[in-house]
């Protein structure tokens, strides 16, 4: 099933219990998927993606801004294939310092505070989401 808006079911996915992974393409052609720290709701058309140490992913993102995140549900084990554009990234500001805290707490839990330092929120807008388990079930 595929929608354009992120919903209230979707919402424990964002609370970074399961890594999000997050899928690019280089401009040749080249694929990268990794995990990522956190994927922030910003609402129901937007997502921010922490940025700390993801090189190859953000020469990505700027050659290319299509991209898809994967996100799971750790109450239901759905899981959700969300096709995002780059919009903007952020620096600073309200949203910055909310992530930071959360991608400090992430740090501090694995030992890493050293490590895991926060370069940007990257904003995206949602341009698709399709269902690929529902409540444990493959769509």
């Amino acid at each position: 099933m595929m929608k354009n808006k992120i919903t209230q079911d979707m919402l424990p996915a964002f609370q970074g219990v399961i890594p999000p992974t997050i899928a690019t393409v280089s401009l040749d052609g080249t694929p990268n998927v990794t995990y990522i720290s956190h994927v922030q709701y910003i609402d129901e058309d937007h997502l921010a993606i922490s940025r700390q140490f993801f090189s190859k992913t953000w020469k990505n993102i700027n050659e290319n801004p299509h991209f898809t995140v994967a996100v799971n549900c750790p109450e239901t084990f759905s899981l959700w294939k969300i096709n995002l554009y780059f919009e903007k990234e952020e620096t600073e500001g309200d949203l910055f310092d909310e992530m930071n805290m959360i991608i400090m707490a992430i740090a501090s839990m694995q030992g890493m505070e050293d490590t895991f330092k926060l370069q940007s929120a990257v904003i995206c807008k949602v341009e698709s989401i399709e269902t690929l388990v529902l409540n444990g079930k493959i769509n």
